[in-house]
């Protein structure tokens, strides 16, 4: 009876063994070259203060007190730490970055600056790791060029959005591997994971553009998505 057991439970550990993990799920390949992270800043905070970009954003966004907002590829923290007094004391800024030397950076400014909502984490190039239903507005302001891998990104995103909530986008209108996004290809990228665009501006005194997108209805399965010509 013993040796019997002793089979079973190796019969056990055997067939355990042999049971297949879940393979992840696959995206397409990106059609498009994707630009390199070369700096934590964008521009210098006085330049772009000078012509009133965070004003204008945040405008075309419709923030207002006491939403919840994330600031995807933070860097230095340009937006989050004019994000965090917008929002007030019952709204909720959450700076995200995959370098892990820029956010612990980003992360003695919070503390430094003492903004009390401010939350700061390090996400993955393909997945922003955002908690679900949880942002009114998610931007992503001079850094979608440098997503490796935009379907993955944007799907693994849109569980987090509250019911109403959108993404914001600031780029350059030119080619990726210049560190920019064509309109037309960002349009294409988003819509094929089941968001629609719902503004688009050209902003003032800069080659650069605001366009905000919405989900709309079900959250498309990988294997149905197709990468976009450039």
């Amino acid at each position: 009876m013993r040796s019997g057991k002793r089979l079973l439970i190796l019969v056990g550990i055997t067939l355990s063994g042999c049971e297949k993990a879940a393979e992840p799920p696959r995206f397409p390949d990106p059609a498009r070259p994707v630009a390199p992270i070369v700096s934590p800043r964008y521009s210098n905070e006085d330049a772009r203060d000078s012509v009133g970009e965070f004003e204008t954003v945040v405008k075309l966004a419709g923030v207002a007190p006491g939403m919840s907002v994330a600031d995807i590829g933070a860097g230095e923290g340009y937006y989050t730490v004019r994000l965090a007094p917008l929002v007030g004391e019952e709204g909720r800024v959450l700076a995200q970055d995959i370098v892990p030397a820029t956010r612990d950076n980003l992360a003695r400014r919070v503390q430094r600056e003492q903004l009390d909502n401010v939350a700061v984490k390090l996400g993955e190039p393909n997945d922003p790791k955002l908690p679900g239903n949880s942002f009114d507005r998610v931007f992503l302001i001079h850094m979608y060029h440098e997503i490796e891998r935009p379907s993955e990104f944007l799907w693994n995103l849109r569980p987090a959005l509250k019911r109403g909530g959108s993404v914001a986008v600031v780029d350059a209108d030119r080619t990726t591997d210049r560190h920019g996004t064509p309109p037309k290809l960002l349009v294409c990228e988003f819509s094929a994971v089941g968001y629609e665009l719902t503004r688009f501006e050209r902003l003032p005194e800069s080659e650069s553009y605001f366009a905000q997108f919405e989900p709309r209805g079900a959250r498309p399965e990988p294997a149905q998505i197709r990468a976009c010509p450039v």
